[in-house]
């Protein structure tokens, strides 16, 4: 079974950010969370659809194959 609600470290691993950048999203009220005690764990269904939100459906650059830098050439 995935696990239901992520550790701050573990939700920056999958965006793929540093800790850091995740607090201040969740600070500023752009990430969803859930607040156990004095533990921070962020929803991992309501990380998946904030991502998906924020997706703007065009597909990724092609990525250069010498230098791998998209759209370079």
């Amino acid at each position: 079974m995935d696990q239901l609600l992520l550790r701050p470290e573990e939700a920056a691993r999958r965006l793929g950010i540093g800790r850091s950048k995740l607090f201040e999203l969740l600070a500023a009220g752009e990430l969803p969370v859930v607040r156990i005690g004095h533990c921070t764990r962020i929803p991992a269904a309501d990380l998946a659809r904030w991502v998906e939100a924020r997706t703007d459906g065009r597909p990724p650059a092609p990525v250069d194959g010498r230098s791998g830098r998209r759209g370079e050439r």
